[in-house]
Formats: structure tokens, C-alpha cells, sequence
């Protein structure tokens, strides 16, 4: 009871916290849409992000590592526990793992080498202005994997290659989706064609909490318990405490050094490195707590400012 209660909330935090930026992006736009429309957006997308999304997706990405089984069994097995759904489920663990490992180390790089950032260490100010080495690294790490993983099993390179794939799909339309805020906020723009595009937003940017959530635990239920909480506190969020949420600035940096860790559990366990269940909720939580508390000690040390 204890390890599902730790799981569930080292979920809730990481989804909450990776999400942060996403919530920004909404609360910014939101701000420019009628009262009416702000209700639809919150209630509707509300249902869309927790019951569609983050509760068919991982369902969906547990059922693609295992395309032996129907659609059908893999939610009998949810529900029932079946010991020979379970095997099944078991030996294709590594192929989910190694895919989400390598789009969470990705993902991480990316705004190590890419992004704007409020730097917390000296490194990030130096690795940012060396930007162009990312494609680089990232193809000399993406081989590495790819070599260790034909060594075990040629379905995990191939797992890996999904796993690429799906960072550079996700990634381009979370860059995109940068550079469309600021169209998003022109008033003259129609409301439901925010709305929707603040949907797929939403959508591109619940990846990096679904698939960060296996490196917590394979158990369905506890997965969609967390990432739905962390969905309801986000929307919360994005309508009520937005403004105090920015000013804690290197929540981002939490999230992404969470990410990387994650990412990295979720490679070591898929080359069979032993990963005791408690690692990714404790991980999770030391690193945010930290990060957490370096965000306080810049408020206080600079009040104007934040």
C-alpha cells in the first residue's frame, strides 16, 4: 500500500511539474478568450486530457510493445490480473523501456543544448552556447544505445529507433508551438481555433508524463490515478495560481533533471540492470524538492524581481 501510495504521488508531481510550461502557454492564451469559451476549454478539455489522452495512451503504448495480444486482453488483464497476460506484458517490458528511455534523455538534451533557460548551474550557460554540437550528441548517444541494444535483442534497437523518432515528431511541434503563442493571443483569432490548437498542444506535451510514468510502474491503474491527478492539479493551475507558479524559476530545470533521470532508469532496466520500484518516486522527489528550494532561495534573495 505504501509503494502504491509513494508511486502515485511521485506521479502526480512529475506530471505536474512537467507540465508547468504547457499550463503557461494555456493560461497566456486563455486570458484572451471569453468567459464562455474559458469554461469549455477547462471542462471539456479537462475531460479530453484525462480520460482521452492520458487515460487511452497508455493503454494504447503498452498494447504497441505488445501487438500478440487484443486489444481486449490487455484491459482484461488491467482488470483481472491474468498470470499469462502478465508474462506476455513482462518480456516486452524492455522494448517500452529502452523506446521511452531514449526520448526522455532526448528530450532532456534538447533543452540542455537548445533552450532558453534560467541557468541554475554554470554548465547549462556553457553546454547552451555550444548548441550546435546537439545533433551531434544526440546521434553519437543514439548509436550507442542502438549498438548496446543489437547485442540483447534486435527488437530493442528497434524500439529505440521509435523512441528517436517520436522525440523528433514531438519536438517539432512543441517548437512549433512556441512560435504560435504569440499568434494565439491576437484577438481577431477565432476561439475555438485556439481551442483546438491549445488541445493538440496539450496532447504533444503529455508524452514526456506518460511515457515518464513506466519508469515509475507498469500497473495501468496507478498510472492513470497519478497523470490524472497531475492533469486536474495542472488545470488548476492554469486558472487560479499561474502567476505565483512562474515566479518559482527553476521549476523547469526540476523537471528536466527529473526527466534525464527518469530516461536513464528506464534504460538501465531495459539492458536488465535491477531497479528497486522505490528509485524513480524517490529520484523524483529529491530532485523537484531541490530545485524547489533553490526557486524559494532566489525569491527571497531578489523579492522585486520575482
Amino acid at each position: 500500500m505504501w509503494t502504491m501510495i509513494i508511486t502515485i504521488l511521485g506521479l502526480v508531481v512529475f506530471e505536474v511539474i512537467s507540465s508547468v510550461d504547457n499550463a503557461i502557454v494555456n493560461a497566456h492564451v486563455l486570458k484572451t478568450l471569453p468567459e464562455r469559451f474559458r469554461k469549455i476549454f477547462l471542462i471539456w478539455g479537462l475531460l479530453l486530457a484525462v480520460f482521452v489522452i492520458r487515460g487511452v495512451l497508455p493503454f494504447l503504448i503498452v498494447w504497441l510493445s505488445n501487438p500478440t495480444l487484443h486489444f481486449v486482453e490487455l484491459i482484461n488483464f488491467v482488470f483481472s490480473g491474468s498470470n499469462e497476460i502478465t508474462e506476455s506484458v513482462e518480456q516486452s517490458k524492455g522494448l517500452l523501456l529502452l523506446g521511452g528511455g531514449v526520448y526522455l534523455v532526448l528530450v532532456f538534451f534538447s533543452w540542455l543544448f537548445l533552450e532558453e533557460k534560467k541557468y541554475a548551474f554554470l554548465v547549462e550557460n556553457f553546454i547552451h552556447r555550444q548548441s550546435v554540437w546537439f545533433y551531434a550528441f544526440a546521434s553519437i548517444f543514439f548509436t550507442g544505445v542502438i549498438y548496446f541494444a543489437l547485442k540483447l535483442n534486435p527488437l530493442l534497437a528497434l524500439a529505440a529507433s521509435i523512441g528517436s523518432t517520436a522525440f523528433f515528431i514531438t519536438d517539432g511541434f512543441k517548437k512549433n508551438a512556441e512560435r504560435k503563442e504569440q499568434e494565439l493571443l491576437n484577438p481577431m483569432l477565432g476561439a475555438w481555433s485556439k481551442i483546438m490548437y491549445l488541445e493538440v498542444i496539450d496532447a504533444t506535451f503529455s508524452i514526456d508524463g506518460i511515457l515518464g510514468a513506466f519508469a515509475f510502474t507498469f500497473i495501468l491503474p496507478l498510472i492513470l490515478i497519478g497523470n490524472g491527478i497531475g492533469a486536474l492539479v495542472v488545470r488548476q493551475l492554469t486558472i487560479s495560481n499561474i502567476e505565483r507558479v512562474k515566479r518559482y524559476k527553476y521549476l523547469k530545470n526540476g523537471a528536466m533533471y527529473s526527466i534525464l533521470a527518469l530516461g536513464t532508469v528506464m534504460l538501465l532496466h531495459a539492458f536488465d540492470f535491477h531497479i528497486p520500484e522505490w528509485l524513480s518516486p524517490a529520484i523524483t522527489f529529491v530532485i523537484i524538492g531541490y530545485f524547489f528550494w533553490k526557486s524559494i532561495r532566489e525569491i527571497k534573495a531578489n523579492p522585486k524581481a520575482a
